[in-house]
């Protein structure tokens, strides 16, 4: 949840939404340095979010999808058990 609660993380996700990217093409989309843009991903990447790999000098990332599926699980869990509680009589 950190990793995205930050704006650019978060745009960046959306973005990565899209598909896989380079982190060259990820730059070019921000105002930041590319030391900047390395950080963001490595938070990104070691929260289990993004992966990552090398294509020759370029770093390209992508969603994990099973993460992406389980944090989604979490999320419809949540909100099993609220909609739960909302049915529940005085008693409960």
């Amino acid at each position: 949840m950190k990793a995205l609660s930050d704006e650019t993380r978060l745009r960046i996700f959306h973005m990565l939404s899209h598909g896989e990217l380079c982190a060259c093409k990820i730059l070019e989309e921000f105002n930041i340095t590319q030391p900047t843009l390395s950080y963001h991903m490595k938070t990104l990447c070691d929260s289990g979010l993004v992966d990552s790999r090398r294509d020759g000098i370029w770093m390209k990332y992508s969603i994990n999808v099973k993460a992406l599926e389980e944090l989604k699980a979490l999320f419809d869990a949540i909100d099993i058990q609220m909609v739960s509680r909302e049915d529940c009589t005085e008693g409960c």
